[in-house]
């Protein structure tokens, strides 16, 4: 059976494609999505590494119009409201991949499985720090840097990373702005679980735009569902791959990949693999706060570190840039205050402040925004059925 890859040019997607390809005579097929938006394309990085280890690579640049018209699909893909954005490229690259295998492999699962969110490491140093710090004064730093423009941000810190020369340059960690505005919601954390979930959070305060709306309590709240006798990032990757990777990752995948009749694999969840990480002690799977160290030296023996040590991105749409362009009108009318107010469901004028600043460039509010775009079109699915 024809089978393939997904390509990122991170560590996970590359190490299964380069064990892929030591076990091929012929090249391996690897697919990778880009786009033309600064701090969101891989591409260029994907394709170093399938050029170094000889797949036979395609590659897709996704624009504003292949959003518009996968944007009606996705109510009847995911069945339900399903709001990560990273749903559009995953659709794309699935219909990419299809057209050419039926069976394609993917590193999902080496995040939580080896320790390749920052936020694992960065939850009990920031704590130590931010718990210190009066709340007031906490409180005062958030105002100012949800001041802060993020486009601005973005600006300054392409600037900085202009006049930055000599040994000591480093890339720059892609969209900063948003990046420091994330820090001012972790600024209000009261402990520090509640500081791991502002960083898991795309979202924060639904309640501000969901009528009578109210969280249900998960295992990110709740101590008591955190695994004991664990270090804090190992509890950490217990919750995500509890939570976060089956009803978010896994979901995205396969509904997007089923819905070009493709079958999609992950090697790191092969149950040996899992029982095989979880059998490690920390100081050997996560040895001074090092993320994915013993997949870096398996994939050292493939392909040389300077194709993969970067800043991680992880795999994101630019829908900030696509709500202000072609997506624009399809947003509005899902949007209009007085759709909202006769459904029921959403506060009408506070979503109009937050698409009105979207809009200007004051704030980006895309994941709130998209958020409620996802329910919008679901409704909009299930009348019309």
């Amino acid at each position: 059976m024809p089978l393939g890859a997904f390509l990122s040019g991170g560590v996970d997607s590359s190490a299964i494609v380069a064990l892929m390809q030591a076990q091929s005579a012929a090249p391996v097929d690897t697919f990778t999505i880009g786009f033309h938006e600064a701090g969101y394309d891989e591409a260029g990085y994907a394709k170093a590494v399938a050029r170094h280890l000889g797949t036979r690579h395609t590659e897709l640049y996704v624009t504003a119009d292949h959003a518009l018209a996968v944007v009606p699909k996705l109510p009847s893909i995911y069945d339900e409201p399903f709001s990560d954005a990273s749903q559009i490229p995953t659709f794309l690259v699935a219909e990419l991949t299809r057209r050419h295998v039926k069976v394609s492999l993917s590193g999902d699962g080496g995040d939580e499985l080896f320790g390749g969110y920052t936020r694992y490491f960065l939850t009990p140093r920031l704590w130590r720090k931010l718990h210190r710090v009066p709340a007031a004064v906490r409180a005062r730093i958030a105002a100012a840097l949800h001041a802060l423009r993020p486009d601005h941000a973005d600006q300054l810190a392409a600037v900085a990373q202009s006049a930055w020369s000599g040994a000591e340059a480093r890339e720059t960690p892609p969209r900063i702005g948003d990046r420091l505005h994330k820090l001012g919601h972790v600024m209000t954390a009261d402990s520090r679980i509640g500081l791991y979930r502002l960083l898991m959070s795309a979202v924060h305060h639904p309640e501000r735009i969901a009528l009578a709306g109210q969280e249900p309590p998960t295992p990110l709240d709740t101590a008591s569902a955190w695994p004991a006798d664990l270090t804090f990032a190992e509890q950490a990757m217990a919750i995500d791959t509890l939570t976060y990777l089956p009803t978010d990752i896994l979901t995205k995948v396969d509904r997007a990949a089923m819905a070009v009749s493709l079958e999609t694999r992950m090697p790191f969840l092969d149950h040996h693999v899992v029982e095989f990480a979880w059998r490690l002690p920390a100081a050997l799977r996560l040895p001074d706060g090092r993320s994915k160290v013993l997949l870096r030296r398996l994939l050292d023996a493939y392909v040389p570190a300077s194709l993969i040590d970067r800043p991680k991105q992880g795999f994101c749409a630019p829908i900030d840039h696509w709500l202000r362009g072609s997506l624009r009108d399809w947003a509005q009318t899902l949007l209009h205050p007085a759709r909202l107010r006769e459904e029921g469901f959403f506060d009408a004028a506070a979503v109009e402040r937050l698409w009105r600043q979207h809009q200007t460039g004051r704030m980006n509010w895309q994941h709130q925004l998209w958020t409620v775009l996802m329910f919008q079109a679901w409704l909009e699915a299930q009348r019309a059925a």
